[in-house]
């Protein structure tokens, strides 16, 4: 074949392979076209045969859990309704002889499909593989003729919510736990507490959603959980193999708190560059004993030195880890800007031991790792930047050097309250922003801290700050396709260790993802740098 031949050529198999929602790789030496999977998977290879057909005739049979939440995937793609019972089609089957937690294989030719997890949790992932390789054939749908070895690269891989600064309903936080599982995440993180406003009803406390939940940013209504509301989120991401994770930011962002509790606050103290803040997205300076909805931060701390305030630590965490089943309750520990070095190592000291003693995992931010006398089993979240400023690594690092491992969540690539490059009016910049999806995609975790592998990476974590974002739409559209991409750091190989993992690939294959995300009510943001597939 001549260069020029053999360039048209190409670019036909390029084309044909857009055009089916699929992405061109090299496999055994020759170009073939695999259908778009996010994250990537372990492997995938395409067989020889024609691909399974679905109709309303196919049959699910298997695990009810990991049947029912096919058949949902199914009908919102298709509008086709999958038959229960004995037949021939479709076999979801757990095989707990394998070792890798969550892992999963799927098989397709052209008489059956096998979808087979490790754990129940294996199976709904490979479910929601599987509800990924389904096509438009004409008039017909199809499941892509494939063999999959699938597992994840991190144990945790994680969303965050803040339901402070703008409180979001339990609708509205069930359907992101939805949309995030079927990018294989399994944690949601809920920043329930700051400076704006409290929002989770605990008995001990009782005056914290009275006094302290009214308000949100900008003036906005605030709200709160009842246990119940609170219990229901968590049943529903367990449904989903999601936990929990509730953070209680202190001793900073608590301002709030001192609306309930005044004798347990410090009164606000606002450095020349919170009144910068202040004056560049509006709002009034904080006042004791009156609600905050501004923007600025570090101005708000606890009482370090009054015993009171650790009986209040363990109230609050006590009551929460009684209702939160999953192992991590997280502190906060950030931007304590109003408490000096001495105090705040005080207060982390003490603060992670209660939860400690409670039988939990505590987590706070990276700030956190300078404190001298934190609870050892305690896990650092890393929100500094790709390159660490100043000071930011050290205390990081010392997290795993206290023999703990840490989420990354670096601010100037899956901050997903980041503005776009060209996008809706919505969202920040101070993290490097505007935010292409390219660099949410484009960075590795084992490269982010110096002397930190995989083996002091307990996983990935893309958080969503609501200061702009004030409706469910408002969430998807800054969630997607962003966390598409920080859901590949945290499942898939490391960086040049899969053919698939490139930002080429895998703007291809997230762009095929397309009608599957607004069949599944994914109100995306259509970014210029992914070639989205449409039907």
């Amino acid at each position: 074949m001549n260069r020029r031949r053999g360039r048209a050529v190409a670019a036909a198999v390029l084309a044909a392979a857009l055009l089916a929602g699929c992405t061109p790789v090299a496999q055994n030496g020759d170009t073939v076209s695999l259908p778009a999977v996010v994250p990537a998977p372990v492997s995938i290879e395409a067989g020889p045969d024609a691909p399974f057909r679905l109709s309303s005739a196919t049959a699910v049979t298997g695990e009810a859990d990991a049947a029912a939440a096919l058949s949902a995937i199914v009908e919102a793609r298709t509008a086709l309704t999958l038959a229960s019972g004995d037949g021939a089609g479709i076999e979801l089957r757990i095989d707990a002889r394998s070792d890798a937690p969550e892992s999963y294989r799927i098989a397709v030719d052209e008489a059956s499909v096998t979808v087979t997890g490790a754990d129940a949790a294996g199976l709904f992932y490979g479910v929601q593989t599987l509800g990924q390789l389904i096509a438009r054939d004409g008039d017909e749908w199809t499941v892509s003729p494939v063999t999959i070895e699938d597992a994840p690269r991190f144990a945790y891989r994680g969303v965050m919510l803040d339901v402070a600064r703008h409180f979001h309903p339990v609708e509205t936080v069930k359907a992101y736990i939805d949309h995030a599982a079927s990018l294989k995440f399994n944690a949601l993180h809920l920043h329930l507490t700051d400076d704006q406003g409290w929002r989770v009803h605990l008995d001990s406390r009782p005056e914290l959603t009275e006094k302290a939940s009214g308000t949100s940013v900008g003036g906005d209504p605030g709200g709160f959980y009842t246990k119940d509301d609170y219990r229901e989120i968590v049943e529903y991401a367990d449904s989903r193999h999601m936990i929990v994770v509730p953070e209680i930011d202190m001793p900073g962002h608590t301002h709030a708190v001192g609306l309930a509790y005044p004798e347990l606050a410090e009164d606000p103290s606002v450095s020349d560059h919170m009144r910068e803040v202040i004056r560049d997205y509006g709002g009034d300076e904080p006042r004791a004993g009156a609600p905050y909805d501004g923007m600025a931060v570090g101005f708000s701390s606890l009482k370090i030195h009054d015993e009171a305030t650790y009986d209040f630590v363990a109230d609050i965490f006590g009551e929460l880890a009684a209702m939160t089943p999953g192992p991590y309750l997280h502190f906060g520990g950030d931007e304590s800007l109003s408490t000096t070095d001495e105090d705040f190592a005080e207060f982390v000291g003490r603060a992670s031991e209660i939860i400690s003693d409670l039988g939990k995992t505590p987590v706070a931010w990276h700030e956190a790792g300078a404190a001298v006398g934190i609870a050892d089993t305690t896990v650092g979240q890393y929100w500094g930047f790709l390159t660490p400023q100043e000071g930011a690594a050290e205390k990081a690092t010392a997290f795993v050097d206290n023999g703990a491992q840490l989420i990354l969540s670096p601010a100037d690539a899956i901050y997903l309250d980041m503005k776009y490059p060209n996008g809706p009016e919505l969202g920040l910049t101070w993290a490097n922003g505007p935010t292409s999806v390219e660099r949410a995609y484009s960075w590795e975790p084992s490269d982010v801290l110096p002397g930190v592998d995989d083996s002091g990476i307990l996983g990935v974590e893309a958080p969503l700050w609501t200061e702009t974002i004030r409706t469910a739409a408002d969430i998807d559209t800054m969630a997607f396709p962003r966390a598409a991409a920080a859901a590949e750091a945290a499942w898939s190989p490391a960086t040049g260790a899969s053919d698939l993992r490139t930002w080429a690939s895998f703007r291809q294959r997230v762009g095929a993802l397309g009608p599957l995300w607004t069949s599944m009510g994914i109100g995306f943001h259509p970014s210029d740098e992914i070639p989205w597939v449409t039907e």
